[in-house]
């Protein structure tokens, strides 16, 4: 169903922000009677989801098992990740590919007829389900096609979220909770209010805070800022993965390389041809994507190079082809051959271990408000995330949502009095240069100081410059008209202090944060946790 009328307040069940696999399972999850209303930033396939190229990993084959499916989480993720979540999201592999399998994603076969799995760094067993090497494109057009069916399920393209409203905004005397979100819509350039019981943020990582990142452009950390800002924690947003591989191409918009390549045999080679993972790791190209991407930004600094190669004509033309057709038709049209040439590869800026902090059903520390997938700290990923674990988190997660609301749902509920959004006090702005100068520097300042390899120094120049930019940003935010960049780039900007921040705090190297000033393992294992200035202590504490 599309947005229906031209009311600027809209009453909802659920609110859903994010059309990716989390927020949508959620949705396709929930029972037929509740009225969903789902905001897409941009088109509704426009989500991280849609580009992811792994898949989801499971626990199928008799010979793999739960434990080894933990065992290998916990050593990629450092050891970091708490127990209770790995075991729930690994435990709910099963059910998630019987969900996808019900809303009639097609993964690929085998010779028998049964799902092909295969392997990538750090799984020890053939455990991915996918649909050849564009599993997200399945899956988000089958979700997005499904909910669109549903009569419960109104739909709003080029909407994007501002702020919650909650009852402690209001000024209500009553514990905080989420009474739902002001939105812009992009067409008319009115803000929205939606009302709803219950609020879903399902809206990806915040990967454009760096230069270089395969994230589509929508990454821009709206769920975490807007639910530190409405007085939820967030945790470990040092832990940013870094994609080893990505395509370098001055002519060419930066997009990932799979990581089921290296999976498949696929080696890393440097300009004079050496395979050069095995000095850095025994498992060498299957070594797990932290080490992977430390290892070529280590030889790109050594060398003085832009890039390094990834080369796999030494398998059979048809074989590459049959693996990887979505990559290989995409690759030729830039005049590179993947079964006789080389693909230059950088590391880029890919996704987002830390979020918001949620319990099992995904309950952030505001009732009535809750985070999935990319947006959420579940406590899954540790220090690193493995491959193909975060599709599955997002309907692991999503499917326990909808458990919980379905259960904590009341038919009469009824919304306080909102306030319509008020810009009767701001002005058009007078000129966009400002937005674009400060966008620009926030991320190179971000990709220099607080990338792969980090220093207390360089983490000391980055927040000073963030801060510097915040306070501009504030400024222009409540001096004139909303725009989509000014919405995005103030979130972008807190959640850049938020990454910095935690930064600081973890006087270790351990997983994604690696810093020179302290190389080693600390003996402790702990998250690193922001507790915003509004946090209600009396609120249930998740994830503790």
């Amino acid at each position: 169903m599309d947005m229906p009328n031209l009311n600027t307040t809209h009453q909802f069940d659920v609110i859903i922000v994010g059309s990716g696999g989390a927020g949508l399972s959620l949705a396709l999850s929930l029972p037929q009677h509740f009225n969903i209303a789902v905001l897409a930033k941009s088109t509704l396939t426009e989500a991280s989801t849609f580009y992811a190229q792994g898949g989801v990993a499971a626990v199928l084959d008799e010979t793999d098992s739960i434990e080894q499916h933990i065992d290998d989480t916990m050593i990629a993720g450092a050891h970091l990740c708490e127990m209770d979540a790995v075991k729930q999201t690994v435990e709910g592999g099963k059910p998630s590919v019987n969900f996808l399998l019900k809303q009639g994603v097609q993964f690929t076969l085998d010779e028998q007829e049964q799902l092909h799995l295969t392997r990538e760094g750090g799984h020890s067993q053939r455990r991915i389900i996918h649909a050849a090497d564009a599993t997200g494109r399945a899956i988000s057009t089958t979700l997005v096609q499904r909910a669109q069916e549903q009569q419960n399920i109104t739909i709003f393209e080029n909407y994007i979220a501002i702020d919650l409203i909650t009852s402690q905004k209001l000024g209500l005397n009553e514990s905080n909770r989420a009474l739902g979100l002001y939105a812009l819509d992009e067409k008319t350039q009115k803000v929205h209010s939606f009302l709803a019981p219950f609020t879903a943020l399902a809206c990806g990582g915040a990967m454009k805070a760096y230069l270089y990142t395969s994230n589509p452009d929508i990454a821009t950390g709206d769920g975490m800022a807007m639910a530190y800002r409405a007085g939820c924690r967030v945790a470990n947003m040092e832990f940013n993965q870094f994609h080893p591989t990505c395509l370098y191409h001055p002519q060419a918009r930066s997009f990932l390389i799979t990581e089921a390549m290296r999976g498949e045999g696929a080696y890393l080679r440097l300009p004079d041809g050496e395979r050069f993972m095995l000095r850095f790791d025994e498992r060498a190209e299957l070594a797990p994507r932290d080490i992977v991407a430390r290892a070529i930004d280590y030889e790109i600094k050594r060398l003085g190079i832009r890039h390094v190669w990834l080369d796999i004509t030494h398998k059979p033309a048809e074989f590459v082809k049959e693996h990887f057709p979505t990559l290989y038709a995409r690759l030729l049209e830039l005049g590179i051959d993947i079964t006789t040439d080389m693909i230059p590869v950088v590391p880029a800026a890919h996704y987002t271990c830390g979020g918001v902090m949620v319990d099992e059903h995904s309950q952030t520390d505001i009732a009535g408000l809750y985070a999935i997938g990319e947006t959420s700290y579940t406590g899954l990923h540790g220090a690193n995330r493995m491959a193909s674990n975060s599709l599955l988190e997002c309907f692991v997660y999503g499917m326990a949502a909808a458990k919980h609301i379905e259960a904590h749902y009341t038919a009469d509920y009824s919304s306080p009095e909102v306030p319509a959004w008020d810009d009767s006090q701001v002005t058009n702005p007078d000129e966009d240069v400002v937005i674009l100068q400060n966008w620009d520097e926030l991320r190179a300042t971000m990709w220099n100081y607080v990338g792969i390899v980090r220093t207390t120094k360089r983490l000391e120049r980055a927040l000073h410059r963030i801060e510097m930019l915040k306070r501009e940003i504030t400024e222009y935010y409540q001096d004139y008209q909303v725009s989509k960049n000014l919405i995005e780039l103030r979130n972008l900007v807190l959640v850049s202090e938020m990454i910095v921040r935690c930064a600081m705090q973890r006087k270790e190297s351990r997983g994604l944060h690696f810093t020179l000033d302290y190389p080693e393992l600390a003996p402790e294992l702990r998250k690193t946790v922001l507790i915003p200035p509004n946090f209600q202590v009396e609120t249930p504490l998740v994830n503790e």
